[in-house]
């Protein structure tokens, strides 16, 4: 993968439809985020069905700014074992809920270091032909995100960033972002809400920001409030901290040979 290309891919955009960002709950590693991202990006605005997409994971990880060391091969092998084990939730029409699978089918040849996935095809409606109701990003903002859950957050926010606020009761909110685990409020605001909100503000293309609402003596509800960055010198800080963090392009393109 050559400088062009590489930064090319870097600016590639995710597009899902809003109810399997605002509706769907489930719980993915910072690595398993982005291969699902990654592999959206390789969708094409007039591809009607879902394909085989393949990449070397030399370019995967010269994109997300990953050192190409010799463990990621065994390292994505296992999350895209993980990937293929997990399912999540998401309503229906009808009000119903099912089971959603990430992906259909993987192949891995060993020898190219090329992996070749499908994305089940019950994510068809939620990545096809969109017309309305659907959020698109830059992958870039997120490359440089270290936490599962500022990317989940930020992609959550992102869903509503034309509506510049939204609530949810705190219960619901760990559910769709996979943080129930913290039961204890503190543990909550540290591990998830102030590292999504110092990644997101400082790396993504919306500034947030949040408060907290009590009902008697207990964290009930939590507000954001969202912000575009239109401000151009803004952009260009929030792209130097993000090309600070990801490994320089001409260091990636060395290890990719």
């Amino acid at each position: 993968m050559d400088k062009q290309q590489l930064e090319a891919d870097r600016h590639y955009s995710v597009v899902k439809s809003n109810k399997l960002i605002q509706q769907s709950r489930h719980s993915l590693s910072t690595t398993e985020q982005k291969i699902i991202l990654y592999l959206l990006t390789k969708i094409k605005p007039k591809d009607n069905d879902l394909k085989i997409y393949d990449f070397q994971i030399r370019d995967f990880c010269s994109v997300c700014g990953i050192s190409n060391s010799g463990t990621n091969y065994t390292d994505l092998k296992a999350a895209i074992k993980k990937l293929a084990d997990k399912s999540f939730w998401v309503k229906t029409d009808n009000g119903e809920e099912t089971l959603v699978r990430w992906i259909e089918k993987p192949y891995i040849e060993p020898h190219s270091g090329t992996m070749r996935i499908k994305l089940d095809v019950e994510m068809r409606p939620y990545l096809l032909g969109l017309k309305t109701k659907f959020t698109q990003y830059e992958i870039y903002y997120v490359l440089a995100m270290k936490s599962q859950y500022s990317i989940r957050v930020y992609e959550l926010l992102k869903s509503y960033e034309f509506e510049r606020n939204k609530k949810w009761e705190i219960t619901e909110f760990k559910k769709l972002v996979g943080a129930e685990k913290y039961q204890r409020h503190a543990d909550f605001t540290r591990k998830v809400l102030d590292i999504a909100f110092r990644e997101i503000n400082e790396l993504g293309d919306i500034r947030i920001d949040y408060t907290l609402e009590k009902v008697s003596r207990t964290y009930k509800f939590i507000t954001f409030l969202i912000n575009s960055k239109e401000d151009i010198e803004e952009r260009r800080k929030t792209w130097a901290n993000i090309e600070g963090k990801l490994m320089p392009i001409h260091e990636q393109i060395k290890l990719s040979y």
